[in-house]
C-alpha cells in the first residue's frame, strides 16, 4: 500500500520576496510647453521600447481627481523624469509633483533623472531670471506660503542632481 503525504507543497507568492510592483516605469513630470515638441517625441520613445509610461494627457482617467490621479502615479512609478524648462516653475501643478517625487526618491528611492531643457542647472539652481519671477508670483498667494520653501528646496535639490542638459534641439 502506497503511503499518500497530507504536505502540500505550493509556490511562494513573489510578492513576499520581491520588491514593490509598480503600475508605470516611468512618470513624466513637465510644464505644457513641452508637451507638443520634447515630452511627447520622449514619452512616444519610450513607449516604442515597451516603457510603461505615465504622461497626464493620456494616462488620468475620466472623472477622477486630477491631483489625486497625479500624485497616486508617482507613487506607482519607478523612475521620474523630469523636463525643467524655462516655465517649469510657474506651474504649482509641477512644483507639487516634483516635491512628491523627492519625497518617493528619499523614502524609497525612486530613481529620478532630470532634464533641463533650453535651462541652465546652476540657472534652475540659484532660482534666477524665470525661476524668481514664478516665485515671486507664487508667494502672492497666501494659500501658497507654507509651500513656496519646499518648492524652492525641491527645485534646488532637483538641479543638484546629476541629469542631462539639452541646450538646443
Amino acid at each position: 500500500m502506497a503511503s499518500t503525504s497530507n504536505i502540500q507543497t505550493t509556490p511562494s507568492s513573489p510578492s513576499s520576496f520581491s520588491k514593490p510592483q509598480w503600475k508605470y516605469d516611468v512618470f513624466l513630470s513637465f510644464r505644457g510647453e513641452t508637451r507638443d515638441t520634447f515630452t511627447s517625441h520622449l514619452c512616444n520613445e519610450l513607449r516604442d521600447k515597451l516603457i510603461y509610461t505615465f504622461m497626464d494627457d493620456v494616462r488620468l482617467e475620466i472623472g477622477k481627481p486630477i491631483k489625486k490621479e497625479l500624485l497616486d502615479a508617482i507613487e506607482e512609478s519607478r523612475m521620474a523624469v523630469i523636463v525643467i524648462s524655462k516655465e517649469y516653475a510657474s506651474s504649482t501643478w509641477c512644483l507639487e509633483e516634483l516635491a512628491k517625487i523627492l519625497e518617493c526618491k528619499k523614502d524609497r528611492e525612486m530613481n529620478v533623472l532630470p532634464i533641463f531643457y533650453h535651462v541652465d542647472p546652476s540657472y534652475v539652481r540659484k532660482q534666477e531670471g524665470t525661476f524668481r519671477d514664478a516665485f515671486a508670483e507664487h508667494e502672492k498667494n497666501p494659500e501658497n506660503k507654507d509651500k513656496v520653501k519646499t518648492w524652492r528646496n525641491a527645485l534646488k535639490e532637483v538641479a543638484n542632481l546629476a541629469g542631462i542638459h539639452l541646450k538646443s534641439g
